[in-house]
């Protein structure tokens, strides 16, 4: 329903709520993984977040612990069925898939909606045919040849084509110059019929897909100076769980002995005494994080050393 009965506009809440299992980032999804848990903001919310919270508890099952405000999108072509404007407020949340009981067949891995984002394995097999010659193909039917040099080099720059490194933080910027090449639907209903040419990747309803994209890049950028992975840990854990779970989030791999000597100088995680019981060989030491760092990492920022090895 709208904010007020006068006035044409409808505020809508959007949660991407991410947890990290079995070395998966996965998203909480409804209606079958088309879409994100959403619903309007109504008169008797308290607040953006307490009505957040109510849908996704309501359509999940799941409760929400932290959450930050992710972004608003406001673009003027968002406007429903009978005409009013739509205002989707996004929030990016953190938890444990296993927490409150939740809906199992809600989880999702995000890699399902962008599998070109994933490179812990390398380059994906489909990635030159499917993503980089069609993106260099297109950039170079602009008419002007300015424009058409605008192109390469926006290509060039998202996908670390040319000379460029891979930046794992464009998530958005990645998604979005497939969609302007018509590589990609942004709506699920634009698959029928299904076009062979369109990049891997299930779609979404609606901008959920490109909501989702900025809350990947939005959570990939925080892991590089806030210890936020800690949110999606169990109270205790390996180091490899640690690394697995951050190399799950970038979609790259971190170098192991550069990442276990700087959790070490950061001292943001200390030794539980006890060790894993359910290993194969010899067994893995517990940790927990340490939570008296947490201010002044803050500030200081925490920046695990993501690489191609």
């Amino acid at each position: 329903m709208p904010i007020d009965d006068g006035n044409p506009i409808i505020a809508d809440l959007i949660a991407v709520l991410v947890a990290v299992t079995a070395d998966r980032p996965r998203v909480m999804t409804v209606q079958a993984g088309n879409a994100l848990p959403s619903g309007p903001f109504e008169a008797g919310h308290r607040s953006l977040q307490s009505g957040l919270r109510a849908w996704v508890e309501r359509q999940t099952g799941h409760g929400l612990g932290y959450i930050e405000q992710l972004y608003t999108f406001a673009d003027s072509d968002r406007t429903s069925e009978d005409a009013h404007r739509i205002i989707s407020i996004s929030y990016l949340g953190l938890t444990r898939e296993d927490q409150d009981g939740a809906v199992a067949n809600g989880w999702r891995d995000w890699y399902d909606y962008f599998p070109w984002e994933d490179h812990r394995a390398g380059l994906p097999p489909f990635f030159n045919e499917r993503i980089a010659n069609p993106l260099q193909a297109w950039a170079q039917t602009a008419e002007l040849s300015t424009l058409r040099d605008v192109r390469s080099q926006r290509v060039n720059f998202a996908f670390g084509l040319n000379g460029f490194g891979w930046n794992d933080e464009l998530v958005l910027q990645r998604y979005e110059l497939l969609y302007e090449a018509g590589l990609v639907p942004r709506a699920a209903l634009a698959l029928a019929p299904h076009s062979t040419a369109l990049v891997p990747g299930k779609p979404m309803a609606a901008d959920h897909r490109r909501i989702l994209a900025t809350g990947i890049a939005r959570l990939r950028a925080k892991i590089k100076y806030r210890p936020v992975v800690f949110e999606l840990l169990p109270p205790t854990f390996t180091l490899l769980r640690l690394q697995r779970s951050v190399e799950a989030l970038a979609g790259r791999l971190v170098h192991k002995q550069n990442f276990r000597r700087l959790i070490e100088q950061q001292e943001l995680v200390e030794e539980t005494g006890a060790v894993t019981a359910d290993t194969i060989g010899r067994p893995a030491k517990l940790f927990r994080f340490r939570h008296a760092v947490l201010a002044e990492r803050v500030v200081a920022g925490t920046k695990l050393p993501l690489s191609r090895a």
